[in-house]
């Protein structure tokens, strides 16, 4: 009897020591695909929590030992981050007022914080330079502009911002701007203002595209995702939301968008009430999103947006950006080849961040004067009009009749 109990103690043992080290070789396994591609996050709120806590004095804030954030060099370290959307974002109560001196503000903090710790962070503005960083092991600092309403429809605004290195404007915020509807619109507690997209809105996407700044359709209606997936020239990008069929929540993407493979990339929200539209997950549900984007449109449009300090409540697992990995593991305990995981982790990224830079460039190609546009010229006498202009005018009418 007792060598029936030493001998079934001695297998639980080693059961137990074959799960501790799988678990170890998962890890491991983890963190060299993470050494080998770069992490690109979509989506981060540092930036505001620099305003809200600090006013964004950063003579006031050591990014060493923040601990009221989820965000510090620390756990950008541990986390293996190689590459972060910082979001320039302000609240919808700012729109008709000061919006567009406020999100200055905010593209002008991201700035500081790189220059405040050259030995973390390098600002960047090109898929090149994401590289660039990645090979000099710092972490590549791009802003995201949250929210239209920053931009107070004008144009003007847009390039200027793009100048100062935004490379995503999200369309809207939860507030309708006068050329675009929010995604409470699909919920009926707002009335749709536009039917989607107003002509300044598709003016606007264009306008994107010739620049090469990623259009963003977190937190828009369905009828905007379609409408902009229908006249982009580049593929857009949903920098934190999570997959409608896990959590029917509608700031998420749902099934008839993500099947449109071709034109998109998603970013894995992590905020609890979008990963399983209550007030507590972990970090398994937030890979059944993941599991679920692969099956319904491919591994290939996949990538993460944590949302990390714009949100209140975090899965268990991923308190926090140091605890990324233990995502990464789940992924591969499930079943993902490594491809797979790198291209989740920053491959898809690159390729749809090259790919907007290519229209960019033919745009740039077609236009000898790349500043100029057809929206607020008026023609000289006699002067024809640029390709790219009547490009323009013709795509608008031919959405205006679709629409």
């Amino acid at each position: 009897m007792l060598t029936k109990v030493v001998l079934a103690s001695c297998v639980v043992l080693w059961i137990s020591s074959c799960a501790v080290n799988s678990a170890e070789d998962l890890m491991t396994r983890a963190l060299r695909l993470m050494s080998e591609t770069p992490l690109i996050d979509g989506h981060n709120d540092l930036p505001w929590q620099f305003r809200k806590q600090f006013n964004n004095e950063l003579n006031k804030v050591d990014l060493h030992t923040l601990s009221t954030t989820h965000t510090n060099i620390p756990k950008i370290k541990e986390g293996r981050l190689s590459a972060q959307f910082w979001s320039a974002y302000v609240p919808c109560d700012t729109q008709y007022k000061d919006a567009v001196r406020q999100t200055l503000e905010q593209i002008d903090v991201v700035h500081r914080m790189c220059e405040k710790y050259p030995e973390t962070f390098m600002f960047a503005s090109s898929s090149k330079e994401i590289r660039d960083a990645f090979a000099m092991n710092k972490v590549a600092s791009l802003i995201g502009v949250e929210g239209g309403h920053s931009i107070d429809s004008s144009l003007g605004a847009l390039r200027t911002m793009y100048q100062l290195g935004v490379r995503y404007l999200t369309l809207t915020h939860s507030c309708n701007t006068p050329w675009a509807d929010n995604w409470l619109v699909d919920t009926g507690s707002e009335p749709s203002e536009h039917n989607g997209l107003s002509l300044f809105g598709k003016q606007l996407i264009l306008e994107m595209n010739r620049l090469g700044m990623l259009i963003d359709l977190a937190h828009v209606t369905v009828t905007v995702m379609n409408q902009v997936l229908d006249m982009s020239q580049a593929p857009v990008i949903f920098s934190h939301s999570s997959a409608y069929g896990v959590c029917p929540h509608k700031r998420n993407v749902p099934d008839e968008v993500l099947k449109r493979v071709v034109s998109l990339f998603v970013m894995v929200n992590f905020y609890n009430d979008y990963v399983t539209c209550s007030k507590t997950a972990n970090l398994s549900d937030v890979a059944d999103h993941f599991d679920y984007i692969k099956k319904v449109a491919g591994a290939d449009i996949i990538g993460f947006g944590g949302d990390y300090d714009g949100v209140t409540r975090l899965p268990e697992g991923l308190e926090d950006v140091s605890k990324v990995p233990n995502l990464v593991v789940e992924l591969l305990r499930r079943g993902w080849t490594d491809e797979e995981v790198k291209a989740a982790l920053g491959n898809n990224l690159l390729r749809v961040f090259e790919e907007v830079e290519r229209v960019r460039n033919e745009h740039t190609q077609l236009n000898s004067n790349p500043c100029r546009t057809s929206y607020g010229y008026t023609d000289d006498a006699g002067a024809v009009r640029s390709v790219s202009a009547l490009t323009l005018l013709l795509t608008l009418a031919l959405q205006m009749w679709v629409h």
